[in-house]
């Protein structure tokens, strides 16, 4: 596919999976907008890929704010003219239970599932004159499973995987296609952060949840994203895609001796 040309927003795309996908889209010529809360690091990130000769533009933006989301796309459009593609990535990763607040629930909804309706709304009036324009929603194999004292994080993630249909019906009279990922345990910030940084100790560990034997990288789910916004996947919307390395499909078994497994080390 020729990506040049093209302009894409991604949320949250400072680091992490966002962070990939912003250097996946720039390396391939697309123009990016990265937009994130994080102004110091956003900051780092557009201007590692100005060092490269690639184009990529940080906004910060809380897109819990409506308002906020509206004034960075309309920044957008004004510089480049249009939008192809939108990866709504921003997330909170409050995972509270019984001990959860209000607060809490009006922090993590308002990020993982407003957050992701407001900048469909904000992009859409760019998005709907663009041959070819694709969405792709962040979900997670935590919309799908129960996991101990994650209310509100799961809650926000089952909700992004309906979100996603529904938009895929309403925008695609447009051309705009619809589709989530959801990955399994990825090497990110935030499981470095578990992990205490001490990936050969925990990846062993955590690795028996997934039928490859180990933890995912950002750059392997940010291909699965460019791949949903190519043309090979254009007959392809309100679909979720796993990268999840066999976590969903793998039943109570992978959670105990895995030495009877052909290939394990």
């Amino acid at each position: 596919m020729d990506w040049k040309g093209r302009v894409a927003v991604v949320t949250g795309g400072a680091s992490g999976i966002g962070a990939a996908t912003v250097a996946e889209f720039a390396a391939a010529g697309v123009a990016v907008a990265l937009l994130d809360i994080n102004a110091q690091a956003g900051r780092q990130m557009a201007g590692a890929a100005q060092v490269q000769g690639q184009s990529v533009e940080f906004h910060e933006v809380n897109v819990a704010e409506a308002d906020a989301c509206l004034r960075a796309i309309q920044a957008v459009g004004e510089r480049w003219g249009r939008i192809d593609f939108l990866v709504n990535n921003a997330a909170s990763f409050i995972s509270k239970g019984l001990d959860v607040t209000p607060a809490d629930w009006e922090r993590s909804l308002g990020v993982n599932v407003r957050g992701y309706a407001n900048m469909v709304q904000a992009c859409y009036p760019f998005m709907r004159t663009t041959r070819g324009a694709a969405i792709v929603n962040m979900a997670s194999i935590s919309a799908h499973v129960a996991q101990p004292n994650r209310w509100t994080y799961n809650a926000g993630k089952g909700a992004i995987v309906a979100l996603t249909k529904c938009q895929a019906l309403d925008l695609a009279p447009d051309g705009i296609r619809v589709n989530a990922v959801s990955p399994g345990w990825i090497w990110t910030p935030e499981v470095q952060k578990a992990a205490e940084g001490d990936r050969a100790k925990w990846e062993p560990i955590w690795g028996r949840y997934h039928m490859l034997r180990r933890l995912g990288e950002p750059r392997e789910v940010a291909r699965a994203i460019l791949f949903l916004c190519s043309e090979d996947a254009s007959f392809i919307t309100s679909t979720e895609l796993a990268v999840d390395g066999g976590y969903m499909g793998l039943g109570s078994e992978g959670l105990g001796d895995t030495s009877s497994f052909a290939g394990t080390a």
